[in-house]
């Protein structure tokens, strides 16, 4: 009988081994970042200590100096078991779902985004260990340097991507799910000045366009898109399309996995509710 050979489905490369390579190939090509790249990525044996080492160059400041930010990093990373689990996937989300995107190197390095997404998860390790006012610090920097203000206490799945990330804003009681899309501008955000739950449920593989406002305890369904800069007060059933101010429905394709596609465009039929 013939041997047959089984060839195993390609995806994508493993996230630290491609990124050590790539920093490799680049302090060949640029001297000039030999430097930083050394620092920053190829003097690390693990992508937990070289993450807590940008981290910790980019948010390091008079108030709290680069080693005590490396030092909060390390535990938030170590106190963590999925921690890195999550990293890896937010940073396979931008290298699929990121046309501008070369490899991992990139968005490690420069995009503000990922760097944003990934100081939250320490906020709000912080957070939920009664560090509060720790965690504050950590979101006021985050929002100085990146422009994007979430809410420590606010919790974020895995293989999330925030691309541009200007003006990204997410309140205290969000729940953004896995695999979640979101564009700069974007408002996850209150109706009011009640306390308590109050603010969207955003579920997983959602997509949400450029400026788009979402906003109250409503719950935005597992596959859903929501058009740029559109404000949405009422829930939006899974794998629908919600767009306009106020939004309403314009098409529920099955099986739309929006947030990896990052397919913006709209159904030309119209439905005439209001949701």
């Amino acid at each position: 009988m013939a041997h047959l050979e089984v060839v195993q489905p390609s995806g994508p490369p493993p996230v630290w081994p491609a990124l050590r390579a790539e920093a490799e190939r680049t302090a060949g090509q640029e001297p000039a970042l030999a430097s930083l790249l050394y620092a920053a990525v190829l003097s690390h044996e693990l992508l937990v200590d070289a993450l807590a080492f940008q981290l910790a160059r980019k948010l390091g400041d008079g108030e709290l100096n680069a080693m005590s930010v490396r030092d909060i990093c390390w535990q938030a990373f170590y106190g963590d078991p999925e921690a890195m689990t999550r990293v890896e996937a937010d940073l396979q989300a931008v290298f699929e779902r990121d046309p501008a995107c070369k490899g991992y190197l990139q968005p490690f390095l420069y995009f503000k985004g990922f760097q944003a997404l990934q100081t939250h998860r320490v906020a709000h390790w912080l957070w939920s260990q009664g560090r509060e006012t720790l965690a504050f610090h950590l979101q006021s920097r985050m929002s100085e340097l990146f422009q994007v203000d979430i809410h420590p206490a606010a919790r974020v799945g895995s293989g999330v991507f925030l691309d541009h990330g200007t003006g990204i804003t997410v309140g205290e009681t969000a729940v953004i799910g896995d695999d979640v899309s979101i564009l700069h501008a974007v408002t996850l955000g209150g109706t009011g000045a009640q306390r308590g739950d109050r603010h969207p449920k955003i579920g997983r593989g959602v997509l949400l366009g450029a400026g788009a406002k979402v906003l109250g305890a409503i719950e935005i369904g597992e596959g859903a898109k929501i058009a740029s800069g559109s404000v949405v007060l009422r829930p939006v059933p899974p794998h629908c399309t919600a767009a306009g101010v106020p939004a309403r429905l314009v098409g529920c394709p099955p099986g739309a996995e929006p947030s990896r596609t990052m397919d913006h465009t709209l159904a030309e039929v119209v439905y005439d509710y209001v949701i």
